[in-house]
Order: C-alpha cells, then structure tokens, then sequence
C-alpha cells in the first residue's frame, strides 16, 4: 500500500475534522474579509463583557472561531494604524506615523508601496475597499485604486468620514454627490449605502479568491444613527422621549454644529446629539447587523465554509461628540482611550472565523498586532511572506500549530508631546513627552497589573534602560515625520 495513503487515512481516522482537514483546508486559497470597526474599544462586544447591549452577530464570529485576548492596534488613531495594517510595518518603520491632513485628504502612501491588497491582487485575488481609506487622497500615490485595490466605495478622507450624512462619497476615481444630504437634511446615512456596495462586491466575486477591507466608520463621532435603530434605545413608555433622555435614562445632550453654512460641513466637525448613549449603541448595533448580513450573504451564496473573517477595531473608544465610553466600559478591564498608549488605547478585540480551517469556540492569549495580518493573510492564501517587514503570520494559532512569538511589540505617537511605548512578554513600558527629551518610563506587569496602575520602573532600573534602548534602536527616523528620541 502507498505509504502517503497510509498516512492520509491514519490520520483521517484519528483527527476526522480535526488536524488533516484543517491542513488540507488551509491549502486552499481563502475568501478574505477583514473588518475593522472605527474607535470601537476592546470592552464595545458584549462577547468581551458588553452589558449594555449586545452584539450577536459580531459575537457569531467569535462562537464559531476563535477569539483573541491579546491583539493590538497599528496605533491609538486612524491613519497610522492603517498604514501598519496594510504594510505590515509597526509605527517604527511605516510610512504612514500620524493623523495630517493634505489636499483634502491625508498624507499618501507612496508609490509602490507593498501593501496587503497589493500583495493578494498580484495573486489573483480580486480587491475592494467599501468604507473609510484616510491613506492618501483621489490621484494622490495613496488613493487606494494605486494600492492595491480593484474597487473602492465610501469616504476617501478620513475627516469627511466624521459625518453620517456627507455631501458625498468616493466611487472609484469619480465623486458621487449626495444631494438629499444638502443643507441640514439627513437623507442617506452613507454606511447603509457603503454596505450595498459591500454585499454586491462579495455577489459579483463568489466565484473566485476576493479580499474585501471593511473600514467601517462606526461608531467614530459623530453619534448620528437611522431613526429606526435610535428608537430600539428609547424609553418604551413614550416611542418618542424627552430630549435627554433615552433607555439609558437622563442624558447629556452634545451641543455640535448644525449650521449649513459652517464649516463643519467642509472639515469635518460633529452634528448636535440629543441622547448620545443611545445613538452610540444604536450604531453599534447596526454594525452588528451588517455583520450578520455578511455572514447570510456569504451563506446563501455557498462560500462561507472558506472565507475568512478577521473582525477587529483600529484603536481604543473615544471620548468625542458626546460619546460616553466611562457608561459603557468600552475599554473593558484596561485604563485608556483613544490617543493613550496604555492598554486601552492599543488592545483591540479581534475575532476569526474561518468554518473549514478553525475550531469552533476557540480562544487564544496569543499576542499579536496589526503588522502581524499582512503575513498571516499572505500565508493563508499560498503567498510567500515578504522579507523586512515587522509582522510574524499567526496562522498557526488559527490552524493550532506552534506559533513562533514577538520578541516585543513597539508604537510610537505623533501627537499630545510624542509618545511610545513597548510590550515585551509581561512588561509594558510607557515614555510620554518624547519631544521635550523625557528619559521616564512608566513600567507595569501586565500579568499581575492588567490595569496599569502600579508603576514598578523605580524597582526595575536595568529594564527600564533596555526598554529605553529597546525603543532607540526600533525607531528609525522618517524626515517626514520627525521624532526625536533621545536628548
């Protein structure tokens, strides 16, 4: 008897579903969708302890895959974090560091930039984009047609994306207006319109590899959300409550900028909102159900079974437009926001599934970041994984292999004085004020102190000099974005 037969039916005896199944799986080029929500924290799904409301179909995900306890952001904002996801590249080395603003859009990517789409189109994937780019602006060496991307649909800026109701969304190279949108009017509520786009996209490639990047801007202020999911979270006496007050009981209305005239309309500021509580779980609900439409989209179409979906969010919650992370936990067990480097800036949920490759209500403490998804995407669909690049695949935990491990994970920010900070097995080193020449460290065991409240530096001086060193060495300085690390 052949002896590779042998082994096949040996091991189809022992593991049935298991191991070669998961093996054989894995040698079939998935369907992709990575899903990144917008400023969701780690604490917004009721699959990591969300009371306030729930997630089911998010949730799903988890249930049927696996879920991650210790996955990190790119960044604590939008556009850096992006630019690590879709270059593999840590804040360290990426080309993309911060959040500026240029020609209407944001700083680009430049040509020839080996991005994850880049990498999965040249394999004969088809690429599309539907949501919130914030890489380079239209014609820009960063517009996501020049990227990788076969198609995109939604905000090309990401400070456009700050409103619900725009003026108008991006379609490939053309800008479509939305006039019910003129003035003050509230006519179409873009991610409903983005989402369209995103269920034709997974119907016209059912046939064949697709890798579809889902920047959805929920729930990133402004808190509007469609009147029918508004009123699940209103008081159930009166279908239409006080203003102030909601489900959630009294509420501190946000004063924004309704004005048609101001500028608000151009840049980018927040609308008025009367029950912001309400309207943040409102739009994490419709996300939600987007999710689950994705999921009976790919079902009915009979290609669920390997496609692959990465859910996740680019940064911790944030504390704008009337948003209210402190009532919901967002931030789950950790201290931090949006902008901070302590865990609950950087620690992200993140949930896969992939039906015919991971088990079913599996978990893993494996640590990982967003330069971490390039490799694993390339690895999962047959793709050498490129050379000088930061991340390391995990696809082993998902196939439950031996995983190879981070030496340390590094970020550094842009803004509020600069910013880095270094996670190295349990320690997690923090240095604010880098600009003025700051040699403190903040200093936490995660293992004993998840919530980063005991500062252990003074105890430990050799390892806050090697984490000093640590962040010297892995930062290489960008003339376009100048940080100055040492005094």
């Amino acid at each position: 008897m052949n002896i590779r037969f042998q082994v096949a039916c040996a091991c189809l005896i022992a593991f049935s579903l298991s191991a070669c199944q998961k093996d054989e799986a894995a040698k079939i080029p998935p369907n992709i969708i990575y899903i990144i929500a917008d400023d969701l924290g780690y604490g917004d799904l009721s699959i990591y302890g969300q009371e306030r409301f729930s997630t089911p179909n998010i949730d799903r995900l988890g249930k049927e895959g696996m879920v991650f306890t210790q996955h990190y952001s790119g960044s604590t904002v939008c556009a850096p974090s992006r630019s690590v996801l879709m270059t593999g590249l840590h804040t360290g080395h990426t080309l993309v560091r911060g959040n500026r603003g240029v020609n209407g859009g944001q700083f680009p990517l430049p040509e020839g930039t080996l991005t994850v789409a880049r990498l999965l189109q040249q394999a004969g994937y088809a690429t599309g984009a539907f949501g919130k780019w914030g890489l380079g602006y239209p014609g820009s060496t960063g517009d996501p047609l020049k990227q990788g991307f076969d198609e995109f649909f939604g905000y090309n800026s990401q400070t456009i994306a700050h409103n619900y109701y725009p003026r108008e969304l991006n379609s490939n190279e053309e800008i479509i207006p939305l006039s019910e949108n003129k003035g003050t009017m509230q006519g179409l509520y873009a991610p409903l319109l983005i989402h369209e786009r995103t269920l034709s996209f997974i119907e016209k490639n059912a046939t064949k590899p697709f890798f579809l990047y889902i920047p959805s801007i929920i729930p990133h202020a402004e808190l509007f959300a469609p009147e029918a999911y508004m009123q699940r979270f209103m008081t159930t006496e009166s279908p239409e409550a006080p203003l102030g007050e909601s489900a959630f009981g009294p509420e501190t209305p946000y004063e924004g900028i309704d004005d048609p005239e101001h500028p608000r309309y151009k840049v980018g500021g927040y609308g008025s909102q009367a029950t912001p509580r309400a309207a943040f779980a409102a739009m994490v609900t419709l996300l939600d159900d987007q999710v689950g439409e994705i999921m009976a989209k790919l079902d009915s179409l009979g290609i669920a079974e390997n496609t692959l979906i990465i859910f996740t969010s680019d940064n911790g919650p944030h504390q704008e437009g009337g948003a209210d992370p402190d009532f919901f936990n967002s931030n789950g067990p950790f201290r931090g926001y949006k902008r901070d480097m302590y865990e609950g800036g950087i620690r992200m949920p993140m949930l896969v599934r992939w039906p015919e490759a991971v088990d079913a209500g599996s978990k893993t403490d494996h640590v990982s970041a967003f330069w971490d998804v390039l490799p694993t995407l390339a690895e999962a669909a047959g793709i050498e994984i490129p050379a000088n690049i930061d991340g390391i695949s995990f696809l082993p935990t998902l196939l439950e292999r031996e995983q190879a491990a981070h030496k340390y994970l590094y970020w550094e920010f842009h803004e509020q004085g600069g910013k880095q900070a270094i996670r190295k097995g349990p320690w997690k080193a923090i240095r604010l004020d880098v600009f003025k020449g700051n040699r403190e460290l903040l200093l936490f065991n995660l293992d004993d102190d998840p919530e980063e409240q005991h500062n252990l530096a003074s105890e430990n001086p050799e390892l806050v000099q090697e984490m000093l060193q640590l962040m010297e060495d892995t930062h290489i300085e960008d003339p376009l974005w100048p940080f100055t690390t040492k005094q």
